[in-house]
């Protein structure tokens, strides 16, 4: 399938491949739990949702999976293909794929996708009958204590009021659109998550908080990240130095309804 070269990066977000190797490699490494409720197995089809730099999707292709990654940032494409992975630029809102993969997996991504209901009917297109869908992602709650001290350092600093810039939905929020979109949910569950930053909370402001920060001058964005840091020092950094984001993560598996089911009037 050709890629969507046109997609831009999700809520304003722009990637780094280096800097995020440097300041999220925490990311693929804390996806294991989830790579591991998949399960991949040779032989199996798999569509990576969200690949990132593609260190998860190279780990399910060594198990025999064949894995394809897709991803709206072409840096982060770029640093896949580099590592080895069969990945391309493509925006999860409108995927192209038919019926093609026994099993959809995303970690760390969906939250950045802000029409989640145009992400599920392209999963559900994605699939063939019986097929999977596996993933974790920024649950309600997630990173609630940074986002606020970005938001209270941004007026401080009379730098506006951004629009919320994830997705995080509760379990009973989420299992609920996966149902309408023909899934049945094997389970599903808020998991709190504290992570420890291997470059501080100032690592991850510079990875991640690029779309509350978009509008804001050089100068501004400066004194912002640094209030930012003095409020969250009490709450997020331990005695010895160590940072922590407070992380809520949503991790669930789920599969197409089978026919019998469809046959009893649940969703197509």
């Amino acid at each position: 399938m050709s890629a969507q070269t046109t997609s831009l990066p999700a809520a304003g977000q722009h990637w780094n491949a280096a800097g995020y190797a440097t300041n999220a490699g925490f990311v693929p490494a804390l996806g294991a739990p989830v790579a591991e409720l998949l399960d991949a197995r040779p032989g199996d089809r798999i569509l990576d949702l969200g690949c990132g730099d593609g260190v998860l999707t190279a780990q399910l292709a060594a198990r025999g999976a064949t894995v394809i990654g897709v991803d709206a940032s072409p840096d982060l494409v770029a640093a896949a293909v580099e590592r080895g992975v069969e990945a391309q630029v493509m925006d999860a809102h409108a995927l192209t794929f038919e019926a093609q993969f026994d099993a959809v997996f995303s970690n760390a991504a969906l939250h950045w996708m802000r029409e989640p209901d145009a992400v599920l009917a392209g999963v559900r297109r994605a699939l063939k009958p019986g097929g999977r869908f596996i993933g974790e992602f920024g649950g309600h709650g997630n990173v609630a204590a940074i986002v606020t001290a970005l938001r209270a350092a941004l007026c401080a600093n009379d730098a506006g009021e951004p629009a919320f810039a994830w997705f995080f939905p509760t379990a009973d929020e989420y299992a609920a659109r996966l149902a309408e979109h023909g899934f049945q949910v094997d389970q599903i569950a808020l998991i709190p998550r504290p992570t420890p930053l291997p470059t501080g909370i100032g690592g991850w402001l510079r990875t991640f908080a690029d779309p509350f920060l978009a509008q804001v001058d050089t100068g501004t964005r400066k004194r912002v990240l640094a209030d930012t840091e003095t409020l969250l020092r009490p709450a997020l950094c331990d005695a010895s130095g160590q940072w922590h984001a407070d992380y809520v993560r949503l991790r669930f598996s789920a599969r197409i309804f089978s026919s019998q089911h469809s046959m009893q009037g649940q969703p197509q």
